[in-house]
């Protein structure tokens, strides 16, 4: 998935990978987090389409 700088920079950011899951799980609706190609911390969004779900 391709992050552009402005939807980035609107994005919450997450340090690690563990925080952003923490966030996901706790969500009323099914996130996943992925690793921005950009700024390299890692964001959550609600697309699955063509993405691996975390077992």
């Amino acid at each position: 998935m391709k992050t552009r700088p402005g939807i980035c920079a609107r994005k919450r950011r997450f340090g690690s990978e563990a925080d952003a899951m923490a966030v996901a799980r706790d969500a009323a609706v099914t996130l996943r987090v992925y690793r921005c190609a950009l700024c390299r911390d890692y964001h959550l969004t609600r697309r699955t389409k063509g993405m691996r779900l975390p077992r």
